[in-house]
């Protein structure tokens, strides 16, 4: 099957406001967006296919008359998208597409609501509008009734209001229409305006505007690469569910991480491990907000447990997030099946219990948090650290999530030795001497175990499970979270041996070893990334740069990654955006930017 990239890669932009989001194509067509959550059916789903067969069903776009070229971009420090679309006559239209994100009241205000913008540019371009949101994944059309300034969609579960400052008439018939001048559409709940629609969405717009600039002016950014951090950090943002404080690991489902490869996942739901690594990236931009919200959710899930924590909860501690298939949906260019639900949430996956710790540590000694954590938390974070200690040699799942086979991978006993680690860190801090020898002991032994039993004299290299022979990527966390200092001889080997069997050219796979559906096909955005890192660390920062600079290269349009790219093609694969590859820019440009000293 021949792959144009150009054509086919997920060119899309991401607006939301931490309660909803949208994808956005490159000519401007809304093709995603789940409402009124993350997680929730998508009503508008083109992204996926539509099971009419019609590929207007599922969109909300807006068509320019012999339109023959589109620009499309962010507003700089912002989650504004603007696109432009050109005619043959060279006429004009800009898009301006947001979420609504403000403080308003002494609250912040993020509506469930999409803004929608058009203003004509150069002469009096036509347009028509389509709007189709759909129900029930896709199978159910809305029962459609109007205002004078409206159309109200009824669909299962939820009533949609339009309200619009267009031709209500034209929007319903998808009628061509000239535009003579700026037109506003802002859709959402079932509510009524107090306000001209025109002039709510332009003050919409600016306080949102003015809100984005404010949040990313306040980032400790690296002297090099500012604009790819600053849409990382705006995109990671923009995966957590602020009300409960969950952050989601994409906001897409089953696009497939390789062609028709069945590797299709539902990636709307708050998997501790990626949550951890977004936090962790954007404590080092010295944002800190995200890590105290996700920290209230995650003590609930830590209270709400048995001992047994799941790898993944829903955004509102749902534990039961059965896997199911939506059989009528085609698929990300028809290459199915479209998933809903994971059935990881049935695994043991012993790393876990080190992101927990590891994600609440900074509490401990960051004085500038609202509510630093104290010996109440400390006493529960040694409950889960306990719980890391009895199960660092038992097999399990492993971070990839595999589904047919277990092992005691190295990855989940070096983020339960991290987990021992840690604690013993803050019993320091907190003057507990006692603990700090316990927890010092336990990782001791944890160490012993994995240098003993995961090193292997064949390969010369720490390997991916205890006694195993196969290389996996995912033991370059090693140095990272201090297990071996990277001037270890044994780690430089590592790297290494990764390179000769895992790498393709800056590119690198997960691992080397068959899996439930065959050998992986696509490079792992992520594990680029921690190659980047290992070569940094390692001294070899000039080849790190280089990989570096492949890697963002290889971003869509706008900024953006998504979790797998053919490394052949170029072409991004896998749920979008996917937050481990965004976590990935962010720590590489801080790990190897010039420092600010040289400039100023």
């Amino acid at each position: 099957m021949h792959i144009d990239p150009k054509k086919n890669s997920l060119d899309l932009a991401l607006t939301g406001n931490c309660a909803v989001s949208s994808l956005i194509e490159r000519t401007g067509d809304i093709v995603w967006c789940c409402m009124p959550r993350f997680d929730g059916d998508p009503v508008f789903h083109a992204l996926l296919g539509a099971p009419s067969g019609d590929r207007e069903d599922g969109r909300l776009s807006v068509e320019l008359e012999n339109m023959v070229r589109a620009e499309q971009a962010y507003v700089p420090g912002t989650a504004i998208v603007r696109t432009r679309l050109y005619d043959d006559q060279g006429q004009a239209i800009e898009l301006t597409d947001f979420c609504p994100r403000f403080w308003h009241h002494g609250r912040m205000f993020r509506p469930a609501q999409l803004v929608r913008r058009i203003r004509p540019l150069h002469g009096h371009p036509r347009i028509r509008i389509v709007a189709r949101p759909r129900g029930e994944w896709g199978t159910v059309a809305p029962v459609l009734t109007r205002g004078s300034n409206h159309l109200r969609y009824v669909l299962p579960g939820q009533t949609l209001r339009l309200n619009t400052s267009a031709p209500p008439t034209y929007i319903a018939a998808e009628r061509w229409f000239s535009l003579h001048s700026s037109v506003s559409m802002i859709l959402g709940p079932d509510e009524t305006f107090e306000g001209g629609i025109d002039q709510t969405a332009r003050d919409f717009e600016e306080q949102t505007m003015l809100h984005w600039q404010q949040w990313t002016r306040r980032l400790a950014v690296p002297l090099e690469w500012q604009d790819a951090v600053i849409r990382a950090a705006i995109t990671l943002k923009l995966c957590q569910f602020e009300e409960t404080g969950a952050i989601v690991a994409a906001m897409t489902t089953s696009i497939p991480e390789a062609p028709n490869s069945g590797r299709n996942w539902d990636y709307r739901f708050c998997w501790l491990r990626d949550a951890f690594f977004v936090v962790r990236a954007l404590n080092s931009l010295s944002e800190v907000g995200t890590m105290e919200d996700y920290l209230r959710w995650m003590h609930d899930v830590v209270r709400s447990s048995d001992g047994h924590v799941q790898p993944l909860y829903g955004i509102d501690l749902e534990r039961q997030l059965t896997e199911r298939i939506e059989k009528a949906m085609p698929g990300y260019r028809g290459m199915g099946p479209v998933r809903v639900g994971n059935q990881a949430f049935e695994h043991f996956q012993h790393d876990v219990y080190g992101n927990i710790v590891l994600g609440s540590s900074q509490a401990f000694h960051d004085h500038r948090l609202f509510r630093r954590a104290d010996a109440n938390d400390f006493a529960q974070l040694e409950q889960v650290g306990e719980r890391a200690f009895a199960l660092h040699d038992r097999p399990d799942a492993g971070m990839w999530e595999l589904r047919t086979r277990a092992r005691i991978h190295t990855s989940s006993s070096l983020m339960c030795w991290a987990a021992c680690d840690r604690l013993a860190k803050i019993a320091q801090v907190l003057q507990l001497p006692q603990r700090v020898s316990h927890w010092r002991d336990r990782a001791d032994m944890i160490r012993q175990r994995i240098l003993a039993e995961a090193w292997s004299d064949e390969r010369q290299a720490f390997v991916e499970s205890f006694g195993g022979r196969e290389l996996d990527a995912s033991v370059l966390l090693m140095a990272e979270v201090g297990f071996l200092p990277a001037s270890d001889p044994r780690f430089i080997s590592t790297v290494d041996a990764m390179e000769r069997t895992l790498c393709d050219g800056p590119f690198m796979r997960r691992y080397e070893a068959p899996d439930d559906f065959g050998r992986p096909e696509t490079a792992f955005n992520v594990c680029a990334f921690w190659r980047v890192d290992a070569l940094a660390r390692t001294g070899r920062r000039e080849a790190a740069r280089e990989a570096f600079e492949a890697l963002l290269a290889r971003r869509n349009h706008v900024g953006l990654l998504s979790e797998d790219l053919d490394p052949v093609t170029g072409e991004l694969w896998g749920n979008f955006p996917q937050t481990y590859s965004m976590v990935g820019i962010i720590n590489g440009a801080m790990q190897l930017s010039a420092p600010w000293a040289d400039a100023v």
